[in-house]
């Protein structure tokens, strides 16, 4: 394990952004970035369902929707606890101690991208379908089976909750800094529309 932990170091140190995006990784201080120990431990689950959890979940909710994200788990905002929020167009989902108990099928598209390491994207071979168990933010249990984008974010997610980074399971020939400016997407010095 310690041996793994030192290659995922290295991994972290290669990804560096390139100066023009030094502003953008700024741009949201609360979220925890790449090279930053939390997000490389597992996660602690969540014993006791406190007003503080409940704080928290807030917090998360605030931060994931001021950074224009789908997801976030707890340790992006420093927190080593089982904890993920996430919006994909129905509302907030929140998921505690999520285990994700079924996968199937395979999905690759849309490239992933994550808000702990601002402008890098890739391809990642995630499940197209997933079975998850958890708790709901007052302790009771859940169960979703979900597919698609939903799928895509809470395994994206539950990775964080496992010390893993998409970086990790992303294809390295597709992994590419991108600049956002409005509707267009700036990669390595060429310009490509939005649709």
């Amino acid at each position: 394990m310690e041996e793994n932990q030192e290659a995922l170091g290295r991994l972290d140190d290669r990804l560096k952004p390139p100066p023009e995006l030094e502003e953008f990784w700024q741009k949201h201080p609360e979220i925890v970035k790449l090279g930053d120990p939390v997000l490389r431990m597992v996660a602690k689950p969540v014993v006791r369902f406190t007003k503080e959890t409940q704080e928290l979940i807030k917090r998360m909710e605030t931060i994931m929707r001021d950074a224009d994200g789908l997801g976030l788990a707890a340790p992006q905002v420093g927190v080593s606890q089982r904890i993920l929020v996430y919006d994909v167009g129905e509302g907030l989902q929140v998921l505690i101690n999520p285990k994700i108990v079924h996968r199937s099928g395979e999905q690759v598209e849309p490239p992933e991208g994550c808000l702990s390491i601002p402008g890098l994207r890739g391809i990642v071979a995630r499940a197209k379908e997933v079975k998850v168990k958890g708790f709901d933010e007052r302790g009771r249990p859940v169960v979703k089976k979900v597919s698609d984008l939903e799928a895509r974010v809470i395994q994206h997610e539950v990775d964080h909750l496992d010390g893993i980074l998409f970086i990790d399971r992303a294809d390295p020939e597709t992994l590419v800094w991108v600049i956002e400016e409005e509707s267009e997407l700036e990669v390595a010095g060429a310009t490509d529309s939005r649709s």
